[in-house]
């Protein structure tokens, strides 16, 4: 059973996404957050596998949140927004949110990428992924540039697995790039983002993309 928090501060908005989790046998909704406090203390109480947030909410938005929660190692995020690409998708995915979805997503979409949040893999398609990864490389967070020393850590095969990621493929298209299994494309995945101390897949990408690789 994967668990989730939902952190939407509309009542109507949350009240839809609760029922559309609940349609899932495989999904249960252990809590609920009207604004980005509440919904830290409710991670921090409820330790749920995925938390699906809205990015503006009172108090304590949903990037400040996000940061906090990834930080401790509460749980995966999943980011709503109502904008395609906005300025607050870029802050809660430089926070370390798994990845976003916009609020008018299809019910079977959404809890498919809970469940592959909650796999622990990024959730924003192919095609998105790319546009998203192209102007949020270049949009770099004030004072902050990567460092190309970062990728000595890493073997030849995980530098070409993060140069997959940095095009926005997904394991199942990177497996067929390179000529592996899918489990050993996720095996990869995991190193390198250990190895380079990020959260999730879309900030590897992001690297990918700002140093070049």
């Amino acid at each position: 059973m994967i668990r989730v928090l939902v952190a939407e501060d509309q009542s109507a908005v949350r009240a839809g996404l609760v029922l559309i989790l609940r349609s899932a046998p495989d999904l249960a909704v252990v809590g609920e957050a009207v604004d980005g406090e509440q919904a830290v203390a409710l991670a921090r109480e409820l330790r749920p596998d995925v938390v699906l947030m809205d990015v503006q909410m009172p108090r304590m938005d949903g990037v400040s949140a996000t940061r906090v929660i990834v930080q401790e190692g509460l749980a995966d995020v999943l980011v709503l927004t109502t904008f395609d690409l906005d300025e607050y998708v870029f802050g809660a995915l430089r926070a370390g949110a798994a990845g976003f979805l916009l609020k008018n997503t299809e019910a079977r979409d959404l809890l498919t990428a809970v469940r592959t949040v909650a796999r622990g893999e990024g959730v924003v398609a192919p095609a998105v992924t790319r546009r998203l990864i192209a102007e949020f490389a270049a949009r770099p967070a004030r004072g902050s540039k990567a460092d190309p020393a970062v990728l000595g850590t890493l073997t030849r095969r995980e530098r070409e697995v993060l140069s997959c990621l940095g095009e926005g493929l997904s394991n199942a298209g990177i497996a067929e790039r390179l000529d592996m299994a899918e489990a050993t494309v996720k095996t990869h995945v995991s190193r390198l983002l250990a190895k380079l101390e990020l959260r999730s897949r879309v900030q590897a990408a992001v690297l990918a993309q700002e140093l070049g690789v």
